[in-house]
């Protein structure tokens, strides 16, 4: 989920945020993070609960809404992984100077070859596992090289002088929007984590999951304010490109590229896996031939790129998108947790169904607001 959530559209979204809000951006994270974890917490504790998909879910609670929910996350999963795959692209031309198309197709048949593998789901947990690792050291590296500001940024972070619903719905869209909330919730259920014993775990996860896409996001907006504090121009074409270019010189250009490349490839698999997995139930025959769907999904993504090019204002387009999405998802989830056909004797904790429509609300009214803008 965490490594599904850092991909392009992410390093973007938080760099040119940071550069129109300064260290006022601190508190956009510190409310995405509050709205994160009202949303999360929520949608895994439900599907482990009931031990279905959302999908499933949905249609049990209403018969076709599973089939509307799929779509919209199917959609913006695959628009967003057309970014993925140009970020993956990018990062290889960044490396190495091979040329972004090309790139691109070679990260799509790594992410193919990890679902080929006869233990895929093992192999897709270590890779993204260790790659978000290596994404923790390298933007921990260029924060040290900048030499940010803390102390206003800390101060800044709870309590700002400036604030921007837009940025903090394209933020939760972009960290528990559409697919990514789903994709840690979807891959404990196959792993077998469910049922109401499983909840410690399952609460557990959900944290993590959010604390670690925050602290990557929380260090990206550090180098990225220690870069502009010192009155350097970030390159509008390849903002977060430049941050790591500015703060560590040739060096941090070239550990971009890795960054980029491992926030873009983890992406992928992450919008592939979760998407698909939204289909897979709706009839055997999908759920006999997933691993195959999977692939396709990836080499229509990245056929798509190849032909339209690099999609420069998808990214963070998707990301707003991902967070209308959100409250649509989270309030049929909250609803099912209300359904005792669907729970049985569970009691969903009301401070938990409270934080999750006050998420519900939040995330409406900012939605509506980006609408009128």
């Amino acid at each position: 989920m965490a490594t599904s959530a850092v991909g392009p559209g992410f390093l973007t979204q938080t760099t040119v945020f940071t550069q129109q809000l300064l260290a006022n951006f601190g508190f956009v994270i510190l409310l995405s993070i509050l709205l994160d974890l009202g949303a999360q917490l929520n949608i895994w504790r439900i599907i482990a609960v009931t031990e279905k998909r959302a999908q499933d879910i949905a249609n049990d609670l209403f018969f076709g809404l599973g089939y509307v929910l799929s779509a919209l996350i199917v959609i913006g999963g695959f628009a967003f992984n057309i970014g993925n795959v140009a970020g993956a692209g990018l990062g290889i031309e960044v490396m190495s100077g091979i040329d972004v198309k090309i790139g691109a197709a070679l990260s799509a048949l790594v992410a193919i070859g990890l679902f080929l593998l006869p233990e895929a789901g093992k192999a897709m947990d270590n890779f993204a596992k260790w790659l978000g690792l290596l994404m923790l050291l390298l933007i921990a590296y260029v924060v040290i090289s900048a030499n940010p500001p803390v102390g206003e940024a800390l101060v800044r972070t709870v309590l700002p002088q400036q604030f921007d619903p837009i940025a903090t719905i394209t933020l939760v869209g972009g960290t528990v929007g559409g697919y990514i909330t789903f994709a840690g919730g979807h891959r404990l259920l196959e792993a077998g984590v469910k049922g109401a014993d499983a909840l410690p775990l399952v609460n557990r996860s959900a944290t993590t999951g959010i604390l670690v896409t925050s602290f990557i996001r929380y260090f990206l907006f550090l180098a990225t304010l220690g870069v502009v504090a010192a009155g350097l121009t970030l390159n509008k074409d390849n903002p977060p490109a430049s941050v790591f270019q500015l703060a560590a010189g040739e060096t941090g250009y070239r550990l971009f590229g890795v960054l980029m490349w491992s926030a873009a490839i983890t992406s992928v698999i992450g919008s592939a896996y979760t998407s698909v997995s939204f289909l897979r139930t709706f009839h055997p025959s999908l759920e006999k031939n997933h691993r195959y769907l999977t692939i396709g999904f990836i080499s229509i993504s990245t056929i798509l790129f190849l032909w339209i090019g690099k999609p420069v204002q998808i990214l963070v387009f998707v990301g707003t998108l991902n967070g209308f999405i959100l409250p649509i998802a989270l309030a049929v989830m909250l609803i099912a947790a209300r359904n005792k056909r669907l729970v049985g004797a569970y009691q969903h904790p009301i401070w938990l169904q409270m934080a999750g429509w006050l998420v519900v609300l939040m995330m409406s009214g900012m939605a509506f607001y980006t609408l009128i803008k």
